[in-house]
């Protein structure tokens, strides 16, 4: 997006203020994304290079997590934080896998809600879209309950969302009251950034980032995203950076990402 573009942003986008689903666009190449967020993300690639390379694998371990929930006989998905549409978005992989499978995204970007509904308009598939912050639980189940069939298992993705979520705001509650709406057999698919996984440059994008968004962004270890999973029953490999998360056979080798990925299943 060039500045005269950003110029004539939609009437009560806030252009000024980085936003994380704009950050993540600028990262994966997108051009839905404005002077602030390019500004804020190269901070971030300043204090970490591998933060490119983590964001690529983060999608890519997306369309394996769904893959293999498709393969475990689930076909809807929640996906929650999902961001800009882009390549590769849940209801494609899901879809293309089972024709059948309702997706369901939820996000509280204006610009995000935007360009879901021109995608989604061309889309005969069960496709719909909530506008919501994943702290607004109650809201996203009632408008998901919509589509989805909360009788039947779910497919819950929270994919680079809950470094957004503060300790104090209790990521494991929300975590928690979304999963007690999905029936048993359901799935719950996390990615998140490790402060873990080189340290000193983790720490310094961590930095980089919560100064640039004007919120406090938490990295977690990997004892800390594993507690997310606590009571379900985790697939192999576990809790692994996301480029080892059962890795496409013909995939290259991948740069550590500073990227925890998990895919757990509700008793």
């Amino acid at each position: 997006m060039t500045a005269g573009e950003e110029e004539i942003a939609p009437t009560g986008i806030d252009v000024t203020t980085p936003h994380i689903a704009r950050i993540y666009d600028y990262w994966l190449g997108g051009k839905d994304n404005f002077a602030s967020d390019r500004a804020a993300a190269e901070q971030v690639m300043l204090a970490t290079p591998t933060i490119k390379p983590g964001v690529t694998a983060n999608r890519a371990f997306l369309s394996r997590a769904v893959r293999a929930m498709v393969g475990e006989g689930v076909t809807q998905f929640l996906d929650i934080g999902t961001g800009i549409p882009t390549a590769n978005n849940t209801h494609m992989v899901a879809q293309a896998a089972d024709p059948e499978c309702r997706v369901v995204y939820a996000d509280n970007d204006p610009i995000v809600l935007a360009h879901a509904r021109a995608l989604l308009s061309g889309v005969t598939a069960p496709t719909s879209f909530v506008d919501a912050d994943l702290r607004d639980t109650g809201r996203i189940l009632e408008e998901a309950g919509r589509l989805l069939d909360f009788e039947r298992p779910v497919g819950l993705l929270l994919i680079a969302v809950l470094h957004c979520i503060p300790d104090d705001d209790d990521p494991r509650g929300i975590i928690g009251t979304l999963l007690d709406g999905l029936a048993p057999g359901s799935f719950l698919a996390i990615t998140h950034p490790g402060i873990d996984q080189l340290p000193e440059q983790m720490a310094a994008a961590e930095d980089a980032l919560t100064k640039a968004m004007g919120f406090r962004v938490t990295f977690r270890t990997h004892e800390g995203v594993s507690a997310f999973f606590s009571g379900l029953d985790l697939l192999e490999p576990g809790v692994v950076p996301v480029q080892d998360w059962r890795p496409d056979a013909d995939a290259s080798p991948s740069p550590t990402t500073g990227m925890w990925g998990g895919v757990a299943r509700k008793r």
